[in-house]
């Protein structure tokens, strides 16, 4: 990966980490919600999943993450895919959340 992809990367994590879940007081990326994240000239991919497949959100969290994204300089096309394979769990969340969550 060049440079400025590694650093592409970098900024496009932080940006999932303003992205919250309402149902659930932590941002997407430490509730486990980001499989991949690919960058490759100035091009992002996101593979995600949702904490069920009858979120509310189904429709309209997807769309959040490609405009956030999309809003960071440098960024050219933004995918983001969803899949429920694997199916979300509570082994996702980062240690953070697990804190937050009051889960540790």
């Amino acid at each position: 990966m060049k440079d400025e992809d590694i650093s592409l990367q970098s900024k496009v994590i932080d940006a999932l980490k303003t992205i919250y879940d309402p149902e659930i007081p932590v941002n997407i990326y430490d509730l486990g919600l980001i499989y991949q994240i690919e960058v490759e000239n100035a091009n992002v991919r996101i593979l995600m999943t949702l904490t069920t497949p009858n979120c509310p959100v189904a429709e309209s969290l997807p769309d959040e993450t490609k405009e956030k994204l999309k809003e960071i300089d440098g960024v050219g096309d933004v995918e983001v895919n969803i899949t429920f394979d694997p199916a979300w769990s509570y082994d996702n969340l980062s240690e953070e959340a697990r804190i937050e969550l009051g889960l540790d």
